[in-house]
């Protein structure tokens, strides 16, 4: 089974999920995204598996409110060049699970990835 884990080493709350992972951390492929920038290819693979690139899109980036974004109304196209151009606006983490994709860090998505992998 396939499990990629795009994350932010220096995030606290990734840590913490990774932590809760256990010994099930080991089989992801990890991708720090401040370091390995995230591709428009695999940037595309998670809007197909997440429907959009909205689903994808952190308004709570500190860029979000520097650029003055939440006056702008932002297309899909807006969202995946942002997404590409600043690695804090991909809401984090997202981890890839055979085909299905769990996105940010709420419990409902990290009990659903945790029962992902129990199975």
């Amino acid at each position: 089974m396939t499990k990629k884990l795009y994350h932010l080493v220096t995030c606290s709350t990734c840590k913490r999920i990774i932590k809760e992972f256990g010994d099930k951390a080991a089989s992801f492929d990890m991708q720090d995204i401040k370091t390995n920038k995230i591709t428009a290819a695999q940037l595309e693979e998670m809007k197909l598996l997440a429907g959009s690139y909205e689903a994808l899109f952190t308004r709570r980036s500190q860029q979000y409110a520097a650029r003055g974004l939440k006056e702008k109304i932002l297309s899909e196209q807006d969202y995946c060049d942002l997404i590409l151009e600043e690695y804090t606006f991909l809401k984090r983490p997202v981890a890839i699970v055979a085909k299905n994709i769990f996105i940010g860090n709420s419990a409902e998505v990290i009990a659903a990835l945790q029962e992902k992998l129990a199975q």
